[in-house]
């Protein structure tokens, strides 16, 4: 399963040249019929389009990852009653805003005579709507692609992040490791070897990275894609299993949380839903489009079953010392190493998929801007620069939790929650939009809005003082040395 949200099935970029195959194409390929530029089942289906369990598969596939394994730290943020309510009121908003760009791309779609839009597109179009803002409307398609890159950017952060916290651990614990799972349930081991720091683990997956991107064709990483999803999948299993087994009673958490944790809460969260990039893409693919809505309410119905199913359970089970990602805090045992190692890998396939979106928006106009003969080492080039980019801000923040969190408040509360219910206010411009429409889209966008400010200071505020005081402990262990 790929990451929280966590990616664009076919990036705005992709759009540029249909010969760029999307991540769609690359892991459910179409059956054989006419080429991309001939089909026509974007907006009136065709044999050729996916079936309704397939699009279901991805919808899933797109919002489940990284995400979901940090909510258990969110909802301890949030406190264990309001947590758990706040993911479903933010669950049925993201589903909601999702449904609102479906409904928007098709309204002017149908207006522009196009078969099909992307989110840039449409953003683009319903401004094209208002007289007053068409002459800026490139600045609307311009400023959802940067918030995807920034958005897919920062998944790729936080899985570096992930990988070098999940392999330290398994590396530093590899003498305690037992057959056991009963002797270590708060994963603290009486025999821990030191390791590197965590940032140079990081460093380490950096070449493995740049040649994994070096793939530019998704269709060869199809069959590794479908192994990662699978040992993902297995892995979550025995995540809840553990969970579930090993809740303490009584149960003596907060109801509620801090009010100045809520924020960090919230970006978490709305990093998990940020899903929304795979909406357009997964209906203009789909065989009979006009059962989407179906796709969408079932699939997300699920999603939000599983965030806030693991999100009470991991709490309830691991308290206050729940980390940044679940697993962190499996025992030191064969099976539970094996869970850390076999999510990291899928990870570390997924990381690829994520670099697609960003890759194919900003490396295109670069690479026709050189001649036929250096083309190839300049997208090399490119790819490799922002791999080491990406590298370079984990390294400044190795925080997972807080990455997630400040990564879901800067870029996913814009996608997932500001920009959609703008859009349909835009869209619908000149058809007149009621008093009530508008006033429920103005307070979502005020709720993601305010979201975004709140999380990214407090996320900001929280990674100064953790550097401070591991500087503070820094000098303090030099001293008495």
């Amino acid at each position: 399963m790929m990451a929280s949200s966590d990616v664009d099935i076919q990036g705005e970029g992709s759009l540029i040249s249909d010969q760029n195959p999307s991540e769609m194409d690359a892991l459910c390929p179409s059956p054989p019929g006419p080429s991309r530029p001939q089909r026509n089942y974007e907006r009136i289906g065709g044999r050729t389009g996916t079936s309704f369990f397939q699009t279901l598969i991805h919808l899933l596939k797109g919002n489940i990852g990284t995400g979901l394994l940090g909510l258990p730290l969110a909802v301890k943020n949030a406190g264990l009653v309001v947590g758990p309510i706040s993911l479903l009121v933010m669950g049925i908003i993201a589903v909601h805003c999702m449904k609102l760009l479906v409904k928007c791309s098709h309204h002017l779609s149908a207006k522009v005579n196009r078969q099909s839009l992307t989110y840039g597109e449409a953003v683009q179009y319903g401004m094209e709507n208002v007289p007053w803002l068409r002459r800026h409307s490139q600045w609307g398609k311009r400023t959802v692609n940067l918030f995807l890159i920034i958005t897919q950017l920062g998944f790729c952060c936080v899985y570096f992040v992930f990988l070098s916290d999940n392999v330290k651990q398994v590396v530093e614990a590899a003498n305690a490791t037992t057959f056991s799972c009963q002797m270590n349930y708060t994963n603290q081991t009486e025999i821990l070897v030191p390791s590197f720091d965590s940032r140079l683990y990081m460093l380490c997956f950096l070449p493995f990275l740049i040649l994994l991107v070096f793939v530019r064709n998704l269709r060869y990483l199809a069959p590794l894609s479908l192994v990662a999803n699978v040992v993902m999948t297995a892995s979550l299993v025995l995540i809840y299993f553990y969970s579930l087994t090993h809740i303490t009673y009584p149960i003596d958490l907060p109801k509620a949380g801090r009010a100045k944790d809520y924020p960090l809460f919230f970006g978490t969260a709305i990093f998990a839903f940020e899903g929304i990039g795979v909406v357009l893409p997964l209906e203009n693919k789909m065989q009979r489009p006009q059962t989407f809505t179906l796709v969408l309410y079932l699939g997300m119905g699920i999603v939000t079953f599983l965030y806030i199913s693991l999100g009470t359970i991991g709490y309830m089970c691991f308290g206050e010392r729940i980390g940044g990602s679940i697993t962190l805090n499996l025992p030191n045992c064969w099976m539970y190493q094996s869970v850390k190692l076999l999510y990291s890998f899928g990870i570390f396939i997924t990381f690829a998929l994520q670099f697609y979106v960003p890759a194919e928006i900003l490396i295109p106009p670069a690479v026709a801007r050189v001649s036929e003969r250096w083309e190839t080492a300049v997208d090399l080039l490119l790819r490799t620069i922002l791999v080491i980019f990406t590298c370079a801000l984990a390294v400044m923040i190795p925080e997972l939790d807080l990455v997630i969190s400040l990564v879901g408040s800067v870029s996913s509360s814009f996608l997932a929650l500001i920009f959609p219910p703008v859009l349909e206010i835009l869209a619908f411009h000149t058809e007149g939009v009621s008093p009530m429409v508008t006033i429920k889209n103005i307070v979502i966008s005020l709720v993601g809005l305010i979201g975004f400010l709140t999380g990214t200071y407090i996320a900001i505020v929280e990674i100064v003082a953790r550097n401070a005081l591991k500087h503070k402990e820094a000098l303090s262990s030099f001293v008495v040395q």
